[in-house]
């Protein structure tokens, strides 16, 4: 990839978001539109014995009241599994359950429709632990049982490997449920057209998905159904599943007019999927040197009512269960199991963050136990660039993970040294972490991408991807590697995006993936591309095609008297009946051998974390935060710095203070006044991202994504961060000052130097 100013450009859609122009899909407004509100189950856990809404349809200005009767198709939705009802028929099994939706002149009359739906229910026992849904004396909230999926990896043999081991160490780390936080809540307009077609204007990262579930609910064809998605305000993987479109467009047909849904804070607090509570118990043995010979994890993790994407979250921490360390005995067994509590998905880092952080502890507690540097025990036990992944797997040749470690471990000598102190009633510590995380949707799973180039008949060269702009700079990278590898200029250049009427099948934006399937197809597209334009100048001027290329505003002679234009992209244009249209269709790299969902292209990143502990209040706050990351060429520096800082700060929400707390199936946080996220005062004034572009001689890969990987290593290093400064060892989320407090009155307080 050429390394131009082009990698520093401006986001595209920068200014008109900070400056508040832009217009996001919530924000429409149509002519005749009606308002949609759904009425939610109160409870965790009910048979429905009785649904009335004769009193809500008589009120004036109500156009419509469904329930499941006036679901036409399947009454289900869930991107693999469609196991969560559209409207519920007989059960509900979390408080978020819809059982009904309404359509009127405002927001008001809908609202005060749904408080006159009569809903008769016989409650019953709620299954708010994955201990009691693992209990055979409570009931089976699905026809096959709690346990949603199960999964595993197992090789030598840790029994033998544990009887040699000098050290071992066991532990069990209970993390917590997170809330994505997005700042555009759930919402958008769905539209009847006159032909008996949808238009669906709705935030999501999976267009082509939405298409598809829709269709099955509504029993339409596909190709009736239009998802508009760009742009949209945050994801993190929340809207990668349906949320409101069902409801919306049951409505809209219903009706024949426009309807608007756009839930409030708490209406998605009460029913987005979060981020999977898990509780994980790792024993980690080593010989006398500090060499690892055997690891055991074992996984449980809280999917709540219905499955969304919650086995393959369980099998992606699986994966990472020994994250970049060489291991010959392994054997780790996962659970994603079913309770009453709210669902939880699709989030930033994908199960990687959990399972992370129980590995870097073990990590820390190991290199405790035999009195080595933390970052000298991993260097002894990191995996080399040709060694096999996590399950055996062969993947893209690597260096990062040592790479990431002496990038991060030369910063924690210099910059502890320099700004390293207490006062007389705080501690500071200092703590470093790494971690590797796969890209894409790994193997066995379908992960088809594809892109189009076309020179449009309006001279402008246009590039079109199904991917979605959530926030995360897709964009940029576009806009950077279009004009990077076709030489033309920003003028010449139209992007589509997000418009399933308008745009191939690139697959999800979710994975880390969308980066990398730009690059890649740009690279499959370029030369056909360039080759068509050129063939047609030269047969036009007379050039010989050896002495053309593409450049700004047109095609241009490269002859010995000097590069000059000889024929703009609009004159091409007109030369040609129709488009010149080059498309690409491939799969996401993945790796040759039959593991499965095993991934092939893998980031890294390295983390150095300084906490200041007040110890009078047991509140931890954060003083530095650098992270470096080997995750092959950067594409745009700025999106780049953006993803990795943004994951962080996520990330240190997720370690200090971020909980969804829930009792008997019900949220007690139910908006943002009672839950806490990081602010600016809560994060270090300068951050430190370092880009390790290397790339072995042969990779033919490019870049890879960094949208999650700065979210998975910082918990751990802020963990043992805190270690190092109160000499307490954290073995559960978030870091609360209660927990500081009561852990440093067990050991007997803090001597201060």
């Amino acid at each position: 990839m050429k390394q131009t100013d082009t990698r520093n450009r401006i986001r595209p859609d920068g200014k008109a978001k900070v400056t508040g122009r832009l217009t996001y899909l919530t924000d429409l407004t149509l002519p005749n539109m009606l308002f949609g509100k759904i009425l939610r189950s109160p409870h965790a856990h009910a048979k429905i014995r009785r649904i009335r809404t004769g009193k809500a349809e008589q009120i004036p200005g109500v156009h419509a009241v469904l329930t499941y009767k006036d679901v036409p198709g399947v009454n289900g939705f869930g991107i693999i599994m469609p196991d969560q009802p559209v409207l519920c028929e007989d059960i509900v099994r979390y408080v978020g359950d819809a059982i009904a939706c309404v359509a009127a002149d405002s927001i008001e009359i809908a609202t005060y429709a749904l408080t006159l739906i009569e809903v008769e229910y016989e409650v019953l026992p709620v299954i708010d632990t994955m201990e009691k849904a693992l209990d055979p004396t409570y009931p089976k909230l699905h026809p096959d049982g709690n346990i949603l999926h199960k999964a595993g990896h197992q090789r030598g043999d840790t029994e033998q490997a544990f009887a040699k081991c000098a050290v071992i160490v066991e532990q069990t780390y209970e993390l917590p449920r997170q809330v994505h936080g997005y700042m555009e809540t759930e919402g958008g307009v769905i539209v009847p057209e006159e032909g008996g077609q949808l238009t669906v204007y709705v935030g999501t990262q999976h267009g082509f998905k939405d298409q598809f579930q829709l269709a099955r609910i509504l029993d339409m064809p596909e190709s009736d159904i239009r998802i508009v998605s760009s742009p949209m305000g945050g994801s993190f993987g929340g809207k990668d599943e349906l949320n409101i479109q069902p409801y919306g467009a049951l409505l809209a047909l219903a009706t024949g007019r426009p309807v608007k849904i756009h839930q409030t804070r708490q209406e998605s607090i009460r029913t987005s999927i979060k981020r999977h509570p898990m509780s994980i118990t790792m024993k980690t043995g080593v010989d006398q040197t500090g060499r690892l010979l055997a690891h055991q994890t074992t996984i449980k993790a809280d999917t709540g009512a219905y499955s969304t994407l919650g086995p393959a979250v369980l099998d992606f921490s699986v994966e990472h269960a020994t994250g970049p360390y060489v291991i010959p005995a392994v054997l780790t067994e996962g659970f994603s199991i079913f309770t009453n509590n709210g669902v939880a998905g699709e989030f930033r880092g994908f199960g990687g963050n959990q399972v992370t952080f129980a590995l870097e502890g073990q990590m820390d507690r190991l290199a405790e136990q035999l009195q080595m540097n933390p970052e000298e025990f991993k260097r002894m036990n990191l995996r080399n660039a040709n060694d096999v992944g996590p399950l055996g797997q062969r993947i893209a040749e690597t260096e990062g993970a040592s790479l990431v470690l002496e990038k991060i471990a030369t910063l924690h000598q210099q910059d502890v040294a320099q700004t390293s102190g207490s006062s007389n009633h705080s501690v500071r510590g200092y703590g470093t972490a790494i971690t590797m995380h796969g890209g894409g949707l790994g193997y066995g799973r379908l992960d088809p991408t594809g892109g189009r180039l076309s020179l449009r008949a309006n001279g402008k060269i246009e590039i079109a991807f199904g991917f979605e702009e959530a926030g995360q700079g897709i964009l940029a990278v576009i806009e950077t590697l279009a004009l990077e590898e076709l030489e033309c200029d920003l003028q010449d250049l139209s992007i589509v995006i997000g418009d399933t009427a308008l745009v191939p099948s690139s697959g999800s934006t979710t994975a880390s993936r969308g980066t990398s399937m730009v690059w890649h197809s740009i690279q499959k597209l370029k030369q056909p591309f360039k080759q068509k334009l050129i063939e047609l100048a030269a047969a036009h001027t007379g050039i010989p095609q050896s002495e053309l290329r593409l450049g700004k505003a047109g095609i241009w002679s490269t002859k010995k008297e000097g590069d000059q234009p000889v024929m703009s992209y609009q004159d091409l244009a007109t030369l040609q009946n129709e488009d010149i249209v080059i498309d690409t269709r491939f799969d996401f790299p993945t790796t040759p051998d039959p593991i499965d969902s095993g991934h092939f292209l893998y980031s890294f990143s390295g983390v150095l974390a300084g906490v200041e502990v007040d110890l009078l209040t047991g509140k931890v706050k954060l003083i530095q935060l650098d992270q470096a990351i080997a995750a092959g060429p950067v594409v745009n520096r700025n999106g780049y710095i953006g993803q990795i800082e943004g994951g962080g700060a996520m990330a240190v929400g997720y370690t200090l203070m971020e909980e969804a707390l829930m009792q008997g199936g019900h949220y007690l946080t139910t908006n943002f006044d009672t839950y806490l996220m990081p602010g600016l005062s809560d994060m270090p004034f300068l951050m430190k991202t370092i880009p390790i572009e290397d790339l072995p001689e042969k990779d033919i890969y490019g870049p890879r994504g960094v949208g999650e990987i700065g979210t998975v290593g910082v918990a751990p290093a802020i963990a043992s961060a805190v270690f190092n400064a109160i000499g307490v060892r954290v073995n559960q989320l978030p870091i609360s000052p209660e927990f500081i407090l009561q852990a440093l009155e067990e050991k007997g307080g803090v001597a201060i130097e």
